[in-house]
Parts: C-alpha cells; structure tokens; sequence
C-alpha cells in the first residue's frame, strides 16, 4: 500500500467521523430547541386560590392564581404555567390578548408576555414625556407600576395620573393614614366604557376619566378612604376595582352607594343615589353581562345581579365553609365563571353556580 492511499483513507475516516459527529451535534441541538419549547405541566386540577378568569380568541380559558402561577385549559387538556417556565413571578392579577393572540399575564411583580411558545418579560420606559394617548389597540396595566402602564405593542409606558388636592376632596390626609406605604394613585381597576373613553380606579385618590385629550376626575369620599371601615371602627380602603356602566349610561364605581352620569359637554358628572335596599355597600368584582345585567361580587360569598330596578343574590357557598369570591368573568357563550379565594372556579349553570371541575 502506497503513502497516499494511506493518507487517502485516513482522511476519508476522518471526515467521516468529523461528519458523525457534526450530524451529531446538529441533532441533539434540534432535541434541545424542540425541548425548550415544551414549558409547562400537565396537571389535573386547579389551584384554590384562582383570582382572574380569561378566555382567548382561539377558545382557550387561562385561568390566574394567587402563587401557583397561570393555568390554561384547552378542551380538557389543563397545562400549569410557573416561573420554572420563564413567567416573571406566580401571583397572577390580570390576563389580556392582544390583536395578534399575544397573551399577557400581569403580576405584581411585572407583565410576561406569552407567544404560544415562550414567555418574555415586559421592560416598562421612565421617561420625563407623559405618554398618554387613547389608542383602541393598546393594553393597559395596572399592577407593579408606580401609576399605570400603556403598552402600545411594542414600548410598556409608565404613566402617571394627575395630580390632585387629595386631603382636600376626602377630608383625610392619604400620606400620613394606615397606609402610607402605598401610593394613593396605585391603579386597581381599568375599563373602557361604551364610548371607548377608558377609566382607572384607583387605591384612595378616586377614579379618573380620560377620553384621550383631558381627565376627568371622580372625588367622591366614598371612594377613598373610610375612617369608620364600612362600620368596624377603623379605617380601610375598599378601592376603585371594577367600573361598569349599566344599560342607561349610569357609571357603578365599585359600589352600590351612588352611580355617576356624564353630563352633555363630558366636562363633569352628576352623582344620584345607587340602591337604597337589600344591598351591601362595595363590591370588588363586576362587569356587564350579555343580557344588559349588572352582574357584582362580594367577598364573602354573594354574587348581585342588578337589572335596573331588582337587586337579587345568589349566594355561594360548598359544604364547609363560605366561598371568598375575587373575580367575575363572563365568556364567549355567555356563561358566567367566578374566581375564588379558597375554593377554586365556579362556573354558571342555569340559575346557579357550580363547583368546576375537570371531566375525568
């Protein structure tokens, strides 16, 4: 045998190994993309503590829980989503999509957004220019964020609401109460009215209007602190949650106690009584159903539903205990869901609400 069929043939094994192992490589680092793709667990229940109710464009319901991260169930197939799977932190206060399927689940501790394959970390801009703007397209957030954020689909905004007179308006100073540890301005709730004006609820300095050039301000002392706690003696902050405007324009500001009109030239209100019977003061959860219903929660186990002159309960309860109600969601076939603090979801089922589970 020659010396250049020797070195033949030992280039050919060479390349041939070279060639082995670069196929090699190739595909374990396919296994490792296909892998990292794969996020999330099978589980077969959901948390307790569910506190927000979501259903998506394609079907899907999302359901947020109060630590053990975000849930979605699609057809009877439920995955469990943590930070172990890239989501900014397990304690879920708000799940929206956006016009492209984008789910955003909002956290106290930031906002990840989920593309159907992986979640990634919303970073919010400080910046001196106040970047208000009213686009039907944008998300708003409320959580984590000195004020509020805008997220126009590609900058998260950290805006701040006006600034008003606040020991003025509700005759208590908010900076030196029970509790100056939090901002007066923090944003609770957010909705959109029919109008598409947007409104922000916050956690002692009422509620606010912007219709995309100006704010208008609700001032009201019941919705800022109350000294007397609704009765028990100490103070407490019930906060601007959830804003809905009934069938006749009327604006519930998280509370049975008045409802607010929007007088003619949109630059002020007029406030009437709410409902003088069978009520309680506050609820924490509402929002308008299909057949033109207010429908409202209350902690401790009571869902309202108002028509426009009949108040009537239902109220909620398992065989141990009262059920904490946190949220109210109404989906696509107009079924009603509830989120719980301690006993998971319940969902609507004719003139009742029941227990949700998986079908085994």
């Amino acid at each position: 045998m020659t010396s250049n069929m020797i070195k033949t043939i030992l280039i050919f094994f060479v390349s041939s190994s070279f060639l082995s192992c670069n196929g090699q490589m190739k595909s374990e680092h396919i296994q490792k993309e296909t892998k990292a793709i794969q996020i999330g667990k099978l589980v077969s229940e959901l948390d307790k503590q569910i506190w927000r109710i979501f259903q998506d464009s394609k079907g899907k319901y999302w359901f947020g829980s109060n630590g053990k991260g975000v849930y979605s169930l699609n057809g009877n197939e439920l995955k469990q989503f943590t930070t172990l799977d890239g989501l900014v932190n397990d304690s879920i206060r708000g799940i929206q999509e956006d016009k492209n399927g984008n789910i955003y689940i909002e956290t106290h501790k930031g906002i990840s957004k989920f593309d159907g394959k992986h979640f990634t970390t919303l970073k919010a801009i400080k910046s001196t220019y106040n970047q208000w703007k009213l686009d039907p397209n944008d998300l708003w957030f409320g959580y984590n964020a000195n004020d509020l954020y805008r997220y126009d689909g590609d900058s998260l905004f950290e805006l701040q609401l006006p600034r008003k007179d606040l020991k003025k308006a509700f005759g208590i100073d908010t900076l030196i109460s029970p509790f100056d540890s939090n901002n007066p301005y923090s944003v609770y709730g957010v909705n959109k009215d029919k109008g598409g004006n947007i409104w922000f609820g916050t956690f002692v300095a009422g509620a606010f209007r912007y219709d995309g050039k100006s704010f208008l301000w609700f001032d009201e002392k019941e919705l800022s602190i109350l000294p007397d706690g609704m009765g028990r003696g100490v103070p407490s902050a019930p906060g601007v949650r959830s804003i809905i405007q009934d069938k006749e324009g009327y604006f519930w500001l998280s509370n049975f106690i008045s409802k607010y009109k929007i007088v003619a030239n949109a630059t002020g209100y007029k406030k009437i009584k709410g409902i003088e019977k069978d009520k309680p003061q506050y609820f924490n959860s509402g929002i308008v159903g299909n057949d033109g219903n207010l429908w409202m929660t209350t902690y401790i186990g009571i869902v309202w539903k108002y028509d426009g002159t009949t108040l009537s309960s239902f109220k909620i309860k398992n065989e141990k205990e009262v059920v904490l109600l946190v949220s109210i969601y109404q989906d696509k076939n107009g079924i009603l869901w509830l989120g719980t603090d301690n006993d998971g979801v319940y969902k609507q089922n004719g003139d009742a609400f029941e227990k949700f589970r998986l079908k085994k």
